[in-house]
């Protein structure tokens, strides 16, 4: 009988694929995933960027010590890099794993045997797989404890990404999502004498990768899409027209507090330069409510450029002082009942543009990657566009991983529905 393994997985992608990398090391040693009942062996990637995140990791840590007596138990990710003393003292723990040694947790674990490289072959979506290419930050936004935890910005070799996306491709994977801490930084780790990369270069390698459908951005600084990234996104038969352009406030003021790069100008020039490259182009992106000295006014212009732009999704953080950051010693914090108020002013109108945007769609056809059963609508298949609208179509002779051309039939609250096209 095999020995089993859990994982649990807070925060981020790159979190996502560093986890499901350790899933595949795992299946290499003998070991199979435990959907239930106790496992041998345990791991906790967590997560650090809002406070609930570290009461979210903190509470998986003890719950799976408590459910796995017995068991080898590792905790890795940004909270532990935190609080280190504080993990050890959980009885349970065997070792708290930094993120700078993490991918070496499986060979620190099993030193007597041969490890197998951590890399993905497979990812937990089935049709969808995120790739990390880069990891670290140098930005040190003044509300942001991830440059700490993570440290300086680094990056994977090209021909490393290359090799480890064609085993994705082989394996039944159609679209990779180009992944990372902040892949805007993304230089290749050039050898002396060599010239660095840039992200455009993933783009134009992951291309002539046969079965390799869609190449996806996940979350990029609007500073950071250059002349050279659009073009080639614009010539590109497989990156996607949809980008996760970081936002994180609509006020110029807020920006400038939050020591981000760009102004508001920069964010709409970007936007539409991209929609200009592509009538399809849709955007997704991260807003903080609640910073240290937003006022009212503050608030209405970030909800002015949600409304303007149509996001597809907005990824909303209430903001949690972080220890160590500047913004923690800021004055201005603000009290939580208005930035409880805040928030579901925000969620509510990111619902609204986010239905209005998939509204100029009824009547026209999108390709839709079907990804799963949908579970609010039985006897539908559900997937996203290549424009990343999600998508419901009726299962009959449709399987997962396919394809199709939907046209769009009708709108609700969570995506649009449509047939064969």
């Amino acid at each position: 009988m095999k020995k089993r393994y859990k994982i649990i997985t807070l925060g981020c992608r790159t979190n996502q694929y560093e986890s499901q990398a350790y899933k595949d090391q795992l299946e290499k040693l003998g070991y199979e995933e435990a959907f239930e009942g106790q496992a041998e062996f345990c791991i906790v990637n967590t997560c650090t960027v809002t406070a609930s995140a570290d009461q979210r990791s903190r509470y998986q840590i003890q719950k799976l010590a408590r459910e796995n007596q017995g068991s080898r138990l590792f905790v890795t990710g940004c909270f532990a890099e935190r609080a280190r003393d504080e993990i050890l003292q959980i009885p349970g723990v065997e070792a708290v794993v930094s993120n700078k040694e993490k991918e070496q947790l499986v060979a620190y674990a099993f030193p007597d045997q041969s490890v197998p490289e951590f890399a993905i072959e497979n990812f937990q979506a089935h049709t969808r797989a995120f790739l990390k290419v880069q990891d670290g930050c140098n930005s040190y936004c003044s509300y942001c404890v991830i440059p700490f935890v993570r440290g300086r910005s680094r990056s994977k070799r090209l021909e490393l990404i290359v090799e480890e996306a064609k085993a994705l491709v082989e394996n039944g994977y159609r679209e990779i999502v180009i992944t990372g801490i902040n892949v805007g930084d993304f230089d290749g780790a050039p050898l002396e004498g060599e010239e660095p990369k840039k992200l455009k270069d993933v783009v134009l390698a992951l291309e002539p990768i046969e079965g390799l459908d869609r190449i996806r951005i996940s979350s990029i600084d609007p500073d950071e899409v250059d002349d050279e990234l659009l073009q080639v996104i614009a010539n590109s038969k497989k990156a996607c027209p949809s980008m996760h352009i970081v936002l994180q406030s609509g006020s110029n003021m807020i920006l400038k507090l939050m020591r981000r790069k760009y102004s508001m100008q920069d964010f709409y020039n970007t936007v539409n330069r991209l929609k200009n490259a592509s009538p399809l182009f849709t955007f997704t992106t991260d807003v903080i409510v609640g910073f240290p000295g937003e006022t009212e006014q503050a608030f209405m212009e970030t909800m002015e450029v949600i409304e303007k732009i149509e996001f597809a999704k907005v990824h909303m953080f209430p903001f949690s002082s972080r220890p160590g950051t500047r913004a923690e010693r800021m004055t201005g914090h603000l009290p939580a009942d208005i930035i409880d108020e805040r928030k579901h002013r925000i969620l509510k109108k990111a619902d609204e543009v986010a239905f209005l945007l998939r509204e100029k769609y009824i009547g026209k056809k999108l390709q839709v990657l079907l990804e799963s059963e949908d579970e609010h609508r039985p006897g539908y298949l559900c997937g996203y566009s290549e424009n990343f609208l999600r998508v419901s179509v009726p299962a009959d002779g449709l399987r997962t991983n396919e394809i199709v051309t939907v046209l769009c039939e009708s709108n609700d609250h969570e995506g649009l529905i449509g047939c064969l096209g």
